[in-house]
């Protein structure tokens, strides 16, 4: 099973980057959880300092933006070896 990181402190951009990976992941057919991390210590652990971010089992795919579907399906196939 994957693991989807929500990095992000919970606004609306963080929320709706939860829904996006959530099609994406489907769509890609991944089998996966969402975490959220909330906590800004956490959020640094990974090298963030502009949020919202996604990481795919533990590695930072993108910060700063809340891509299209699309673009959060092509990199999680990518980065999942879909």
């Amino acid at each position: 099973m994957h693991k989807i990181q929500i990095l992000g402190t919970g606004c609306p951009k963080c929320r709706k980057l939860a829904e996006t990976a959530e099609k994406a992941a489907t769509q890609v057919g991944l089998d996966y959880e969402i975490v959220k991390v909330t906590d800004l210590n956490d959020i640094m652990d990974y090298g963030v300092v502009v949020t919202p971010g996604l990481a795919l089992d533990g590695k930072v795919l993108f910060t700063g933006k809340v891509p299209s579907v699309d673009e959060v399906t092509r990199m999680l196939r990518k980065a999942a070896g879909k």
